[in-house]
């Protein structure tokens, strides 16, 4: 993974995978531990260490209510898939004083922590992701969230800072962990642009990234994020604040002119088309898509295997993913 994430060429492409519940609903425990075993992948979450939080109740991805570690509530129609915030907690800023971080998950047992990391050979992601616009969004509903970016008010830097200052900790907590990397999440494009202009992304959340990036690498960890979406036009802030790898719909945006704005720049950590191919493409044009990323990626490194197996994704689609990549090997671009 290290030699992938420096343009080293190393040994083969580095494999990673996620899972969601619903894969196993529709293809069964056995078939799924099986392709496990077959794919044996190159990342580990840590998964110890960290208290369960306080407030956190029943299961997002189960039909039903479920309460998160922020005292947020979601409701779910479909198992296997995770629930949606329904009635923000923060309709009204009246209740910002109300909004408490989980400062539990913050008291971290270093022991532990370290006795997994000895424990694999594979690359170690820290726990712990975190997500400020898209937690900003549960607290307080996407559209109200949304219109307070449009209007600025003091009371959005507010609730920005609680969010980041909450984010900011923990991240200068795992880092003091032996893991290889810390990792974020939020969602910025819809299906085809951003949510929000860029000159608004660069001036509210930028900076909250640009600080975590700072605390991973001043550490000596690798930083690596995820967003849904078209965010074509953010590729170039992820690589100027260094970010080493990015997880993203390459499939929503001109792949090509992805490749112009980051080969060579930013590794890119997957993914295949998981809205088209996987559940309803061929395994040949799966192949294809590998290649097609491949070919203009790859440059002795700088793209990881990684994909999405979803519930309605295909076995013989999620094999052709894996597959392909083992087939073209470290070959130089």
């Amino acid at each position: 993974m290290l030699r992938c994430l420096a343009f080293e060429r190393p040994d083969r492409v580095p494999r990673d995978l996620w899972m969601l519940p619903a894969a196993r609903r529709t293809q069964g425990d056995a078939a799924i531990d099986a392709f496990r075993a077959r794919w044996p992948v190159d990342v580990v979450q840590c998964t110890v260490g960290r208290p369960r939080p306080r407030r956190a109740v029943g299961d997002p991805y189960a039909p039903g209510t479920a309460i998160d570690e922020w005292g947020c509530r979601y409701e779910n129609l479909v198992a296997g898939v995770h629930g949606e915030v329904k009635e923000p907690i923060l309709d009204d800023y009246a209740k910002l004083d109300d909004v408490r971080p989980p400062l539990e998950l913050l008291e971290l047992d270093e022991a532990e922590i370290t006795a997994f990391c000895r424990s694999t050979d594979s690359f170690v992601f820290a726990s712990g992701w975190a997500r400020p616009f898209e937690r900003m969004q549960f607290l307080r509903g996407t559209e109200a969230l949304l219109m307070d970016f449009a209007e600025e008010s003091e009371e959005l830097h507010r609730l920005i800072a609680i969010v980041h200052g909450f984010f900011r900790e923990q991240y200068e907590r795992w880092a003091r962990m032996p893991v290889d990397a810390l990792v974020m999440m939020d969602d910025w494009g819809s299906q085809n642009s951003l949510l929000m202009s860029p000159a608004t992304w660069r001036r509210l959340l930028k900076p909250l990234y640009a600080e975590y990036v700072r605390i991973a690498h001043e550490a000596g960890k690798k930083f690596f994020v995820h967003s849904d979406g078209h965010i074509l036009e953010l590729y170039p802030d992820l690589i100027e604040i260094g970010v080493d790898a990015v997880n993203s719909q390459l499939f929503c945006m001109d792949l090509e002119e992805v490749a112009r704005r980051c080969r060579g720049r930013i590794t890119l950590w997957g993914e295949i088309d998981r809205q088209r191919l996987l559940p309803h493409g061929t395994a040949e044009e799966v192949r294809d898509a590998v290649r097609w990323v491949h070919s203009l990626f790859w440059r002795d490194g700088g793209c990881i295997g990684q994909f999405s197996f979803e519930g309605e994704t295909r076995m013989e689609n999620a094999e052709a993913v894996f597959a392909e990549w083992e087939r073209l090997g470290p070959t130089p671009g």
